[in-house]
């Protein structure tokens, strides 16, 4: 009868089990969209401080754009050398006779400006300037310091959040065009000396259905894959628990929170704009 309750025990086991499957489902489902409100709420709190409180973030940003842009210049160029010297064998060596070998220079531009440039540079970073953000903003939240901001009448979404946010925004497509210039030219590199491709053959597949808004296309990836990092990762710092286990376990979650943004953000752009990108 309709306003009975009854335990779930209480059902066969197929229905039993049918229940707690979808109780479990239900459950992830409201997990997911408030972590999604939240965050997005988080956001609009930083884009609030943005506006009233200028004269609190606007000292930092220059020591957070250093700390983000500056300092990973070397990993960035590692990371892309590499991905671009990978590119040119690989390519070269998958092509059967009788393709002209300028195609070794098109792919390669293709898949490090289009795909790899901001993807990579983009993971990589949330293992790097992500995890340290989470981990500073943590530990002052479990040290009670950003407590202390609030005392002080600091703003601390102003004082922590912004200048990381407008750093990584800005930060993330310049070192983008850094990674793309020398994961190609890495790529070139690797073709002229360790395979049968000419300068250029290879320039010439550089040139080809070449279109400026494949540059725009990877600059728009980097820049929202900086918004994500920056975003995601002082979130998760801003709301950690107490304790060191609070810290490290929020650094964890950041990490593997924003990189499954990226990946999802990567996604809905190549769904997107894919078909505008063909030069």
């Amino acid at each position: 009868m309709f306003g009975t309750h009854r335990e779930t025990s209480e059902f066969p086991v197929m229905k039993r089990t049918s229940f707690l499957f979808l109780r479990k489902m239900s459950n992830l489902g409201i997990a997911i969209f408030s972590g999604i409100g939240l965050r997005v709420l988080f956001m609009g709190e930083a884009v609030r401080a943005l506006f009233l409180d200028w004269r609190t973030w606007l000292p930092l940003t220059a020591q957070q754009m250093y700390a983000i842009g500056v300092g990973s210049l070397p990993l960035t160029a590692i990371v892309a050398a590499f991905i671009g010297s990978v590119i040119a064998l690989q390519t070269r060596y998958q092509l059967f006779p009788g393709v002209v070998l300028s195609v070794v220079g098109l792919i390669s531009r293709q898949m490090i400006i289009l795909e790899l440039g901001p993807l990579l540079t983009g993971l990589v970073l949330t293992g790097r300037v992500g995890a340290r953000m989470t981990a500073e903003i943590g530990t002052m939240r479990v040290t009670e310091q950003i407590d202390a901001l609030e005392t002080l009448a600091y703003n601390p979404i102003a004082y922590l959040v912004v200048p990381r946010v407008l750093a990584g925004i800005i930060m993330l497509p310049l070192l983008v065009i850094f990674a793309n210039a020398v994961g190609i030219g890495a790529a070139m590199l690797t073709s002229v000396y360790a395979t049968d491709v000419s300068v250029q053959q290879f320039s010439e597949g550089l040139r080809l259905a070449y279109s400026p808004f494949q540059v725009f296309y990877s600059l728009l990836k980097a820049t929202m894959f900086g918004a994500a990092i920056s975003v995601l990762c002082s979130y998760e710092g801003y709301v950690t628990d107490v304790g060191a286990e609070g810290v490290g376990r929020s650094t964890a979650k950041a990490v593997v929170v924003t990189s499954v943004a990226i990946l999802v953000l990567d996604a809905l752009t190549a769904t997107l704009l894919a078909p505008l990108l063909q030069g």
